[in-house]
């Protein structure tokens, strides 16, 4: 981990992981319907099927800090996959 944050792109892949493996986990459940239009976002931007704009880059930016938030991480501090996270979050 690094102390620069999750670069753009990994932020990308994360969120499209989890909604892609845990949108039907009830534990993410109430996540995964606050965020109906950045998790999809995600994944749209990490399989390079379109470009977000600067508003879709801060949605994604907030989703991902919404995620952190709901694990009870404090800092970002520089993931690089899905799994790191939810071992920090101790899931």
């Amino acid at each position: 981990m690094s102390n620069q944050g999750t670069k753009f792109e990994d932020k990308c892949n994360i969120l499209t992981d989890l909604w892609l493996s845990y949108r039907s986990d009830p534990k993410f459940e109430d996540f995964v319907s606050y965020n109906d239009i950045g998790l999809p976002l995600s994944f749209i931007t990490s399989e390079k099927i379109a470009k977000p704009s600067d508003m879709g880059k801060q949605l994604i930016n907030e989703t991902f800090d919404l995620l952190l938030g709901a694990l009870g991480i404090p800092e970002d501090t520089g993931f690089e996959d899905l799994e790191e996270i939810l071992i920090e979050g101790g899931e």
